[in-house]
């Protein structure tokens, strides 16, 4: 099972950082030992001094796939669910100076936490969805699939072009704007078209 992730895929979460505007879907990879499942306790690393929070939609892919067309990229997830890409923001801006990839920042272990996941048969628009974070009852982020610069199908299509994929994957999706940092004895709360699907707290 592997972690793929997109960065840049939201206009406003893009301009915030003043990261340059990609011209095709940016593509990481966490290791497995990244996730985090059934709303553990996250506890802050050693290394870094700013971690930040980034709330995502996760797709679960369900069967075996690679140069996926787009228009058949729907067949290949049957489930959608909620996760946090942390991030290491002072170690990645420092790897990202000197050109070096953003592994260490992004894919520490514990730095994908993520939700149980949902049929997306029970949603009527995928292109139309919401989801949100807050911390310690606070709104800091707000999201929907429109504002997508790539939607589920265009990430499948393009991730499938490099990378064979297989059931049990897992892609988060992007992150729209608010991200920030995490302090120890936050709590992490995370909803789905306003259904509750991650609650943790840092430690």
């Amino acid at each position: 099972m592997k972690i793929l992730c997109i960065g840049r895929n939201y206009a406003d979460h893009i301009a915030e950082l003043q990261n340059e505007r990609p011209a095709e879907p940016v593509v990481f990879i966490k290791p497995d030992t990244a996730l985090l499942r059934d709303n553990e306790p996250f506890y802050l690393p050693s290394f870094s001094t700013d971690v930040h929070y980034e709330i995502e939609l996760v797709l679960k892919i369900n069967k075996m796939g690679k140069n996926i067309s787009p228009k058949f990229a729907h067949k290949y997830y049957e489930e959608i669910g909620l996760g946090i890409d942390f991030t290491a923001r002072d170690l990645q801006a420092k790897l990202k100076e000197k050109g070096l990839p953003w592994e260490k920042a992004k894919g520490f272990n514990g730095s994908a936490p993520i939700s149980n996941f949902l049929p997306k048969s029970q949603f009527a628009d995928l292109k139309n969805l919401n989801f949100s974070l807050q911390i310690n009852g606070e709104t800091r982020q707000n999201g929907n699939t429109s504002l997508m610069l790539w939607d589920f199908d265009e990430i499948i299509a393009e991730i499938s072009k490099y990378f064979t994929l297989k059931t049990g994957d897992l892609i988060f999706t992007g992150t729209p704007a608010g991200v920030g940092p995490v302090a120890i004895g936050d709590r992490l709360t995370g909803f789905l078209e306003g259904q509750e699907l991650i609650n943790f707290e840092i430690k």
